[in-house]
């Protein structure tokens, strides 16, 4: 069984992937379910982008745990670089080793200090000499928060599953990670990464399966109260806001209702709990000068 096939040989088909995933309580369309599995039947890594909160990192927890296998997380921001993301030498023990040698009276060389004894492992160095019989899911979110250069720290690993350590040598990974990216859009990513990778991207869902997502996330909400707030947040949506409400933050919103023992949303729930959805001054004065405006279609 050849690598590729320690994860591709797992499904059938993008409907066994739409299912296992499922199974785990996370919903899937036809695109993302096609998206998934092609990563894993070809071995390469998946770009996954939308708006935030829309489940892109969801989707890479859900399919480790589908897999059962370990889920290693690189969170990007600015100023990542090799010493985080890929690997860093021992620097104290390195130290050590040449003041032990002086107290022996012996000589240590630079060969003798970068050897794999003295090396530290990152999140992607990790992935790739993970021993594990399943490869883990190595999950790098929100590259559009790293700087451009690290993208091109990226390019061996995302083409070959492979890490150059200059003093090492060449670490290629024996059952490559399947690797998802995800960004909010931020910036625009280079196009040599974006060749390197299948991708996908991830709308906010129907008001249908926004629903079946809430019922499952938060069960003990009524699905009055279910139904409306994702009317709600459909319409709340189409505002010119700062940062649109997406999935993560609908199921705070009704977490919250649900919490207080909301059955049934009226416009002064909406306000007394609008902290969930609306994360700006303007956003909120938005939001609530759409409630003065009044219902829409039974809406609040």
């Amino acid at each position: 069984m050849s690598a590729e096939d320690d994860l591709a040989g797992l499904f059938s088909g993008p409907e066994e992937v739409r299912r296992r995933l499922d199974d785990v309580d996370y919903l899937v369309d036809d695109g993302l379910a096609m998206a998934l599995f092609l990563a894993l039947r070809l071995g390469r890594p998946l770009l996954l982008e939308g708006e935030p909160g829309v489940g892109k990192t969801a989707a890479a927890k859900a399919l480790a745990r589908v897999l059962g296998t370990s889920l290693i997380r690189l969170q990007c921001y600015e100023g990542l670089g090799v010493p985080e993301a890929l690997y860093e030498w021992n620097h104290q023990r390195q130290l050590l080793a040449i003041r032990l040698a002086e107290a022996r009276s012996e000589k240590l060389g630079e060969a003798d200090l970068f050897t794999a004894e003295f090396l530290l492992e990152r999140p992607i160095l990790r992935a790739v000499r993970d021993p594990g019989p399943v490869p883990p899911v190595l999950l790098i979110d929100e590259i559009d928060r790293a700087d451009d250069e690290f993208e091109a720290l990226l390019f061996e690993f995302l083409g070959e599953a492979a890490i150059t350590i200059p003093e090492l040598g060449t670490f290629t990974a024996v059952r490559p990670p399947l690797v998802v990216l995800t960004s909010n859009r931020s910036r625009e990513l280079h196009d040599a990464l974006r060749r390197r990778c299948l991708y996908h991207w991830i709308d906010y869902p129907s008001a249908e399966r926004a629903a079946e997502i809430l019922r499952r996330t938060v069960p003990g909400a009524e699905t009055t109260l279910i139904n409306a707030a994702t009317a709600f947040v459909g319409r709340v949506r189409g505002l010119d806001l700062d940062k649109s409400p997406g999935m993560a933050e609908t199921i705070d919103w009704v977490s919250a209702l649900s919490a207080l023992g909301v059955t049934e949303l009226f416009p002064d729930q909406v306000v007394r709990t609008l902290g969930a959805i609306a994360k700006t001054p303007d956003d909120r004065d938005l939001i609530t000068a759409a409630l003065a405006a009044g219902p829409q279609e039974g809406q609040p």
